[in-house]
């Protein structure tokens, strides 16, 4: 099924310093946010807990609140979410010595104070050095995805500049998603990590198929203008590009209406990271490449002859 005519002549290239402008403002704009209004860690990474309860009527957060601290909990945070009948409760990390049955006697017998029918669907513990240890591996996680993304294209097509593309793309995308979530306030967990690895792996897959068909179309046309092979290029991939997307995004808004709680912030990265990560195979890897001066020389690097002369 062809959504695009493969030989239509969208001016990708030409156009690439506008959409670099608004990768720049994005990319400004989810920084600024990442460095002064910061994630809203969940306590995965935090270490804390955090309890999530359907009740028969409405929920009122403040009532819950009030309760929660005569029963000698500090620092907590209620919101409804869902619904006005769906409470999510944050704490900080247990005192020590206390374990995690004594916590969880304790936050239900404030809920059922509340409403006997009270229904707790979520209730973890984490405590403070899991929490440290988690987030340390998911930045461990990330990088290492980048080095290896750096490794592979390299060898995969032997011209750096396209690794460079790709690893722009690959650094582009989860850091505009991380904007989003800080921009938002949406809770940050370890499932989310692996919606941003996910986002990476499949931007990296949407770029590959465009470098392949760059090559192909370098290895047959050598004497094109790189940029003109590079608008074919895409141009030509762009219905797989779309229809990818839309089918990715039809099952991905799915799990996100229908998926629950537990899954909302998965759902949320996966979403926007598609419809990013699809612009940046589209629009960044391959203007980026063009950029740093790739040419047909750079994918068949030609033999040079030695001399009569110089043969030994």
């Amino acid at each position: 099924m062809e959504v695009f005519n493969p030989n239509s002549k969208f001016a990708f290239m030409r156009t690439r310093k506008a959409w670099y402008a608004v990768s720049a403002v994005l990319f400004v704009v989810s920084l600024v946010a990442l460095f002064t209004k910061g994630l809203n860690l969940g306590v995965d990474f935090t270490g804390g807990i955090t309890v999530e309860a359907k009740f028969a009527g409405e929920a009122n957060p403040e009532t819950l609140r009030s309760s929660l601290e005569r029963a000698g909990f500090k620092d907590i945070q209620v919101q409804n979410f869902g619904s006005s009948r769906d409470v999510a409760v944050r704490l900080p990390p247990p005192a020590a010595g206390e374990t995690p049955d004594a916590i969880r006697g304790r936050i239900e017998g404030v809920l059922k104070a509340a409403d006997p029918q009270v229904q707790v669907s979520r209730l973890e513990v984490v405590g403070p050095q899991v929490g440290a240890e988690l987030r340390n591996s998911a930045i461990v996680a990330l990088v290492t995805t980048l080095i290896l993304i750096f490794i592979y294209v390299f060898f995969r097509f032997n011209a750096w500049q396209l690794s460079v593309g790709a690893i722009v793309a690959a650094i582009h995308d989860p850091i505009i998603v991380l904007g989003f979530f800080a921009v938002t306030g949406i809770v940050f967990d370890l499932s989310v990590v692996a919606a941003l690895l996910a986002v990476i792996g499949y931007s990296l897959n949407d770029t590959v198929v465009v470098f392949d068909r760059i090559r192909e179309r370098f290895e047959t046309n050598k004497r094109l203008a790189p940029a003109e092979v590079l608008d074919q290029s895409v141009n030509q991939t762009l219905s797989r590009t779309i229809m990818t997307s839309v089918t990715t995004l039809i099952v991905v808004v799915v799990l996100l209406l229908l998926g629950g709680p537990v899954l909302h912030g998965f759902s949320i990265a996966l979403v926007v990271g598609i419809l990013i990560g699809t612009y940046s195979s589209i629009y960044i890897a391959s203007s980026v490449a063009l950029d740093l001066g790739l040419d047909a020389e750079s994918l068949f690097p030609t033999r040079k002859k030695l001399a009569l002369d110089d043969l030994p």
